[in-house]
């Protein structure tokens, strides 16, 4: 066996999903998005560790240790 014989498993790979392509198809009409809200729109961004309104992990977090400004500037 090498590299270049190796196979996924029989069965482990599923047809990709095309989403939008119809009512015919299992995801036409809103192509599994809902119906109205910002995720249903194109184009939608969601800022970066944003939880839904929770308070994000970052912010829970207890700040730890001590961040020295002034280290590697002066060398007296």
């Amino acid at each position: 066996m090498e590299l270049h014989n190796l196979k996924p498993a029989a069965g482990a790979l599923g047809k990709r999903k095309r989403r939008g392509r119809g009512q015919g198809s299992t995801d036409g009409g809103t192509s599994a998005r809902g119906h109205k809200g910002a995720k249903s729109r194109s184009g939608y961004k969601q800022k970066l560790g944003f939880e839904g309104g929770q308070m994000p992990l970052q912010r829970r977090m207890p700040k730890v240790g001590f961040n020295n400004i002034f280290r590697g500037v002066c060398s007296t």
